[in-house]
């Protein structure tokens, strides 16, 4: 049987989508796991209660002691939130039921693949719920072989009920949620979607505590004209780096009959709470920086990708004519943790002090780029700068791609004196 029909086997046998499993189980044979332990592997990741060996009837267990080792659970607990959504397996579509139960000791994600009639608030007991991990978290998955039923007593969790929220307080694998915000900037555009070329709204929303992207994956009308809008059923992804507000087409869209005041400031926060949430979008830091990384500058770009092209190649396109530009990319460094600071050409020209014609004149008197970079790395490095923008974390390390970079005017001797008495009351 080839890797493809096992997969589809795994999918059918798991309720989950064949295209996510064939992906683990291609990256499991490139590790040379045997065919065999590689599909018992994803058994028990995925929640397939027939693979964890001894059978039976699962034991009832708190949230909060439910773990990626495990197989299939039962417990009692409240519906925090439900969402529903579309999703693709197996060649068609299929609605999936979403969100968070709760009970006194802790929260955890579900998916229900069968419409079990979930409302936010409901106190239920599922009985043979599969455990995947999800995210390097446990999730519950509830399928044609859970049981669920509906407990008249109202069970008390210490957390909120129906998934009213922020943006400030949204992270990334949030579900069902509800939001007030105003439309701060719309986009319309065509992609090729599931069905052909489709229409998807795209932009930033905001609120009193800050902002955020959103995509709408259907067009509603209220977005698209930019008005105050209360959003039921949207879920939370991550996009670049920092959370994204989705919205898909069972999500409700509602005119507010109010306006929507939007915070000035970014979130002020620490490199190193930054790098704690995983990313966030509109952030301002504070620090010094250390150094001008490499490939600032004068750079080239590639003109059909805009990649950063080095000896006229591009990773994607091969042999290119690249296009001139300014980037620098700073280490700022807080006390806390450093971050890479990315501006633009627009920032990049504001440290530089020239254009990018005076970039380029300049490099060619000197016949070498190094000398744009080298008076950036005078002009910045051991200043301190406050840096608002985007914040996000990879395998590369925490970067910002930053809006504003202003040299701070603060007298350091002063600052310390405050945080001195601060500390000593």
């Amino acid at each position: 049987m080839s890797l493809d029909d096992r997969a589809e086997e795994l999918a059918s046998d798991l309720g989950v989508d064949k295209e996510e499993v064939k992906s683990d189980l291609e990256n499991l044979v490139s590790y040379s796991v045997p065919m065999d332990e590689a599909v018992q592997s994803l058994r028990r990741k995925y929640g397939d209660g027939s693979s964890g060996g001894g059978g039976g009837t699962p034991s009832e267990k708190d949230i909060g002691d439910v773990t990626t080792d495990d197989s299939s659970v039962s417990l009692t607990a409240r519906v925090l939130t439900v969402g529903k959504r579309s999703i693709q397996t197996q060649g068609e579509q299929q609605d999936i039921f979403e969100g968070e139960l709760a009970d006194e000791t802790g929260k955890i994600s579900y998916t229900a693949w069968t419409d079990f009639g979930l409302s936010a608030g409901d106190t239920v007991q599922a009985g043979n719920a599969g455990v995947r991990e999800w995210d390097g978290e446990p999730e519950l998955n509830l399928g044609e072989s859970t049981s669920l039923s509906f407990l008249d007593e109202e069970l008390d969790v210490p957390y909120e009920v129906g998934g009213e929220a922020t943006l400030h307080e949204l992270q990334s694998g949030d579900r069902g949620v509800t939001i007030e915000v105003a439309v701060e900037e719309v986009e319309r555009r065509t992609i090729d979607g599931r069905e052909g070329e489709t229409d998807i709204l795209s932009g930033v929303l905001g609120d009193e505590s800050g902002r955020l992207p959103f995509t709408a994956w259907e067009v509603h009308e209220a977005i698209e004209n930019g008005e105050p809008v209360r959003v039921e059923n949207a879920y939370v992804r991550e996009y670049r780096g920092v959370p994204e507000v989705n919205v898909s087409e069972y999500s409700t869209v509602t005119p507010l009959d109010r306006d929507i005041t939007v915070g000035e400031d970014a979130t002020q926060v620490s490199v190193a709470e930054a790098i704690a949430t995983g990313g966030m979008y509109d952030v301002e830091l504070v620090g010094d920086v250390l150094a001008v990384r490499d490939g600032s500058g004068l750079i080239e770009r590639c003109p059909e990708c805009n990649r950063i092209v080095q000896n006229g190649q591009c990773r994607s396109h091969g042999d290119v004519e690249g296009e001139d530009d300014l980037r620098v990319k700073a280490i700022l460094d807080d006390g806390t943790a450093t971050v890479t600071v990315v501006l633009d050409r627009e920032l990049t020209e504001q440290v530089y002090d020239g254009t990018l014609d005076d970039a380029k004149e300049q490099a060619r008197d000197a016949m070498d780029k190094e000398v744009v970079a080298e008076d950036i790395r005078e002009n910045i490095v051991g200043f301190e700068y406050r840096v608002r923008g985007h914040f996000s974390v990879d395998d590369y390390g925490a970067n910002c791609d930053a809006t504003s970079f202003d040299r701070t005017d603060d007298d350091p001797a002063e600052r310390a004196r405050a945080l001195l008495e601060e500390v000593d009351a």
